[in-house]
């Protein structure tokens, strides 16, 4: 008689719960989602989320899908409703000074511990957005296209990317010129031409090099001190900025 375990049968669910009701039903739960915000930014911090939903996924979770895919409103529908139903979250925000000391891949993944380490609960899987995890505490598997794969991943791409967007809306009133609160940090024309007429300033990643570029052009490149603070970026588990 083969000693091999049952296989694990991947049956149709309902939108985006396939992978993690597999999981589920295996005795993997929960299954926590992690996904990122502002890798490809030249400025402004890496936000990491991860988050653990339910069973089964709620009524006021129809509308999840990829943060990319979903207006600005309808992200900031969904935040509260994440945040009240999923059995636990946890936002981390690496500042650009520490994705500039540790390069913005080793960034994300140490982003992506801190956020899992910082959730009130303890996951049986962990599906990741793209790429593979070392050093977490559960088994993982990468997920291409994630956050349109699976419901945690998709509202842990809601919570990194509205968390992000409300840092770079108060940065833009912090360093005012910069037009943080329309790019978001992003390298467009607008932000290309601001870098050139005023510098960077403390909140941009100086080791990017159209940053680096801008720097050179000024006699005095950084605008504000930007020493490092003490300790490691910021992490939430109860509350982010009100918006």
């Amino acid at each position: 008689m083969s000693t091999w375990p049952p296989r694990t049968i991947i049956r149709r669910a309902a939108g985006l719960r396939t992978m993690e009701s597999a999981l589920i039903r295996s005795g993997l739960g929960p299954v926590v989602g992690v996904d990122e915000a502002g890798r490809g930014a030249c400025a402004g911090p890496l936000v990491v989320a991860a988050c653990a939903l339910g069973p089964k996924l709620h009524p006021a979770l129809a509308n999840l899908d990829d943060s990319k895919k979903l207006t600005e409103r309808m992200r900031e529908e969904l935040f509260p409703v994440i945040t009240r139903i999923a059995r636990a979250w946890c936002i981390v925000e690496i500042p650009a000074w520490e994705v500039d000391s540790l390069g913005v891949h080793v960034a994300n993944i140490e982003g992506m511990r801190r956020a899992v380490a910082g959730l009130t609960l303890s996951p049986g899987y962990v599906l990741t957005d793209g790429f593979r995890v070392p050093g977490l505490p559960a088994p993982s598997l990468p997920v291409i296209g994630g956050d349109a794969s699976a419901a945690c991943i998709a509202a842990a791409s809601v919570l990194a990317k509205v968390s992000r967007d409300r840092t770079m809306v108060a940065m833009d009133t912090e360093l005012p010129g910069y037009g943080f609160a329309a790019h978001k940090g992003y390298s467009t024309a607008a932000h290309t031409a601001a870098m050139a007429a005023l510098g960077p300033s403390r909140e941009h990643r100086m080791s990017y090099a159209n940053v680096a570029a801008a720097r050179l052009m000024q006699r005095d490149p950084v605008r504000e001190d930007r020493s490092a603070p003490v300790g490691v970026g910021e992490m939430y588990t109860a509350a982010v900025r009100a918006g």
